[in-house]
């Protein structure tokens, strides 16, 4: 990854060139489903978290990557995550998963869970590697025509979040 690759909060004027990297890299072939007023409303939606990895390219920042989590009380669903063939194996999405992750952990979060088409070898080594594991095949998930891959990660136990520290207990004397 180079020292110039900034990630950051994405803003409304990245909801564009994110659902062109969504349609041309996530969605090929499946119809185009995360537009740019959908990104926009999820970049704006208090329980996501859209990320933008840029860098440099001449007066303006390029877009680099982006990715997309929605936030529960327990679970999170990583949505999209997409880096620009040129610029993969760079640690871009490593770097997107991991602010992902540690915001997660920061939050509480017990689980992480993904769906990736089935035959997207290199998705699946690329989640492998950063501690995904398989759940379960879903075949038609995406419209019908292509299975996908549902992947997990797991944070921590699920159900209540364990107490750290309690004050003592204040013993009265009779």
């Amino acid at each position: 990854m180079t020292s110039d690759l900034t990630i950051r909060l994405a803003a409304a004027a990245d909801a564009h060139a994110i659902a062109v990297m969504s349609r041309d890299h996530i969605e090929s072939g499946l119809g185009w489903k995360y537009d740019a007023p959908r990104i926009a409303r999820a970049i704006r939606h208090r329980d996501m978290v859209v990320l933008a990895a840029t860098e440099p390219e001449g007066r303006r920042d390029a877009l680099r990557g982006f990715a997309a989590m929605e936030f529960g009380d327990e679970r999170a669903h990583l949505t999209l995550l997409a880096v620009q063939p040129a610029h993969r194996r760079r640690g871009i999405g490593r770097a997107l998963v991991d602010w992902l992750v540690e915001s997660a952990l920061t939050a509480g979060i017990a689980s992480i869970h993904l769906e990736l088409r089935a035959g997207n070898q290199a998705a699946k080594r690329f989640y492998r590697a950063l501690g995904f594991s398989e759940t379960v095949l879903v075949p038609g998930y995406y419209g019908g025509r292509e299975a996908a891959l549902r992947m997990i990660r797991m944070l921590r136990s699920p159900g209540p979040l364990p107490v750290a520290w309690r004050p003592p207990a204040l013993g009265h004397k009779e």
